[in-house]
């Protein structure tokens, strides 16, 4: 049987803490600890959709993510103005767009756009899994003063909406891989889904040739677990803040 770092059970998810309104200036921001990854998430509101969406009613939610250079064992280049983001790094982003687009309702934003700037500190592995979770709560805690200056009708966020990782490794499918157990998985996965269990985007790979179809529905099953105790995190961490409405 393998075993894991700090003794984790096969379905268990690495110690993780959501910390809002971690930055002073921006409207919304959550510091996501999990295990020793740590993702800086921040949500700005910009009053103008666009230019797709100008003129529709509705607005827009976008992302951008990026890893410090020193947020890994090796030095990388920094990622910014000046230097094209990498493919990876394009990829995630947009991830988590989609992610967060599919729990906004987009014509009761208005013509806004929300950015959420989503920065690895340090990566061990579910990177993306944490800035998703994170960017969530950030989402939350900048719109919620529009809605209560009555900017906004409504808190315009219709579900939760968290991420996993999970793979199998040494013939064991294990919830939230860290980079150890990444980087020798032979099947790779990440699941986003609502807090009610709906998917909202599946990702998975074979990394050492390919696995059954019969292992999909134990992937959905063990990700889903996960997401119920990060949805649970993620009230935790709002309900001092603004009525969770989920």
């Amino acid at each position: 049987m393998l075993r894991r770092q700090g003794g984790r059970k096969t379905d268990e998810l690495r110690p993780i803490r959501i910390e809002p309104h971690y930055l002073d200036f921006a409207p919304g921001s959550a510091l996501v600890t999990w295990g020793r990854t740590r993702v800086l998430c921040a949500a700005t509101v910009q009053e103008q959709a666009p230019p797709f969406r100008q003129h529709t009613g509705g607005g827009w939610v976008t992302a951008e993510y990026a890893m410090l250079p020193p947020a890994t064992h090796t030095r990388q280049s920094r990622e910014g103005p000046g230097a094209r983001p990498r493919g990876r790094s394009q990829e995630i982003q947009r991830l988590i767009g989609r992610s967060l687009r599919a729990v906004v309702d987009l014509e009761a934003l208005g013509e806004r756009t929300v950015v959420l700037d989503c920065d690895v500190l340090q990566a061990d592995g579910g990177t993306r899994a944490a800035a998703i979770s994170g960017a969530f709560v950030a989402l939350c805690l900048a719109l919620e003063p529009l809605r209560r200056r009555e900017v906004l009708e409504v808190l315009p966020v219709t579900h939760q909406v968290a991420a996993v990782s999970l793979g199998v490794v040494e013939g064991e499918l294990l919830l939230d891989l860290d980079y150890d157990e990444d980087s020798r998985a032979e099947v790779d996965a990440n699941f986003v889904a609502t807090g009610r269990g709906d998917l909202v985007e599946v990702q998975a790979s074979a990394e050492a040739g390919p696995f059954p179809p019969a292992l999909l529905p134990e992937m959905l099953a063990l990700a889903l677990t996960g997401i119920g105790r990060l949805a649970l995190l993620q009230q935790e961490v709002l309900s001092p803040w603004l009525p969770v409405p989920w």
